[in-house]
């Protein structure tokens, strides 16, 4: 726990820190929220600050958005680290917060990385949150309605910041480059070309951008007067090896999957093979994408093309044989056939509508004539009579009921004019109208 000391400058900060925004005028980005007019920047400018959730990938102005309101608030201004601060130091603080409201003096409590609490750290706040003893403000990168506890979040205002954009990653490249408190001292040759490959590098975060700018610098050429020229092949070496925003246990993990699930719906093979690269290049286990093409086989093909379930169960074969990078391909090949295949979901809803019968329908009892009578009570109490043997009949048909009485007539599965399907269908009503034309 730390007070009004996180945005103190200190010598040898990186650049990202160095360069941090001490006002609304100076930060780049987001102006869905703090541009002219708008409500964040109206609650910042009026010191009206609520208790408030900052929402959004790392380096996008979360804690620089809290700095700023240190500044400018006339609250005092504690920093918590969800990392090192424990139920103890939260309910210390809070004491000290509730002896502050009551002499009429409102405290700013900011907690970086939030979702890292527990719930019981995360109680500790609420009553102090509920009695306005502080303004909670809150940073996380993950999706706050699952790692934040439900009634701590109906309490605060969700602002959702977004990556920022390689044109806003470039200005904030070039004020580094003449910012004394960056390279302003300094004379740096580097091109226009140069700094928007640095910023697409970033992948819409600004310290990423900021720190990788200070590496291709420091590792320029430098001449006999101090001048500093940052060559293609500096600049080359210092991004050789980007990382892709993943996170496997996050809410990116579940965004991607779903997009490549609804691409592949879409029938868009090069959106599906798109994704499925994110996911195989960040490291995703490529079993668990194999397992999700698997359910896709059924819940959006299904028997409009039943070899597309033989496709996804072969490329589960293979993933689990090879591995990556070899299984790459086959679940490409699986993607593939699933967007092109002919799209069914007749299944999927057939099993939702009987899920619905099963639950409601929980002791519903099974039919006599189709229950089993191993015993010889089980034949007195007219178990399997009436039984009739579909293989003894020429159509191997049966008028028999097999459904409950009170679902009699219930209906589940609806095959569509898709592909293969439309065969099914056409049996189905065969089957059918047989057996209305026999009915007893």
């Amino acid at each position: 726990m730390e007070q009004k000391s996180l945005f103190e400058n200190e010598v040898n900060q990186p650049l990202a820190s160095r360069l941090r925004p001490q006002s609304l005028d100076e930060f780049v980005g987001q102006a869905h929220l703090i541009g002219e007019g708008k409500i964040l920047r109206r609650l910042i400018e009026d010191d009206k600050i609520s208790s408030m959730i900052f929402w959004g990938p790392p380096g996008v102005g979360k804690t620089t958005l809290a700095s700023i309101i240190a500044n400018k608030t006339n609250s005092a201004f504690i920093n918590f680290s969800a990392v090192t601060s424990g139920i103890k130091e939260i309910k210390t603080v809070m004491a000290q917060a509730e002896n502050a409201r009551k002499i009429g003096e409102k405290t700013i409590v900011f907690v970086d990385e939030i979702h890292r609490f527990n719930k019981a750290q995360q109680d500790a706040f609420l009553p102090f949150v509920e009695k306005g003893s502080i303004i909670l403000i809150g940073a996380t990168t993950e999706n706050p309605s699952f790692e934040v506890n439900s009634a701590l979040l109906s309490r605060c205002k969700v602002f959702v910041l977004q990556g920022l954009k390689t044109d806003d990653l470039v200005i904030l490249l070039k004020r580094a480059i003449s910012d004394k408190r960056g390279f302003g001292g300094q004379k740096v040759n580097i091109s226009d070309e140069q700094l928007e490959i640095v910023a697409k590098f970033a992948n819409g975060d600004a310290r990423n951008a900021l720190s990788t700018l200070e590496m291709v610098i420091l590792n320029g050429n430098v001449a006999k007067d101090g001048e500093i020229t940052v060559t293609d092949e500096t600049l080359e070496q210092c991004i050789s090896k980007k990382s892709l925003i993943y996170d496997k246990n996050g809410e990116e993990h579940y965004n991607i999957i779903s997009a490549l699930h609804k691409s592949m719906r879409n029938s868009d093979p090069d959106a599906a093979v798109y994704w499925l690269a994110r996911m195989l290049e960040a490291g995703e286990d490529p079993l668990y994408v194999a397992r999700r093409v698997t359910r896709f086989a059924s819940e959006d093909v299904g028997l409009a093309d039943p070899h597309a379930l033989e496709i996804a169960v072969a490329a589960y074969q293979a993933c689990h044989f090879i591995g990556m990078p070899e299984c790459s391909v086959h679940l490409t090949q699986a993607v593939i056939y699933m967007s092109l295949a002919p799209k069914s979901n007749a299944l999927y809803m057939a099993y939702e509508s009987a899920k619905r019968d099963a639950i409601k329908e929980l002791a519903e009892p099974v039919p006599l004539v189709i229950r089993n009578a191993p015993t010889k009570l089980m034949k007195e109490l007219d178990y399997g009579k009436g039984y009739q043997y579909a293989h003894d009949t020429q159509e191997k048909l049966t008028n028999m009921q097999c459904l409950p009485d009170s679902l009699l007539g219930k209906e589940y599965y609806h095959p569509t004019e898709q592909g293969l399907e439309v065969k099914y269908k056409a049996k189905l009503e065969n089957i059918k109208n047989w057996k209305k034309s026999h009915q007893v």
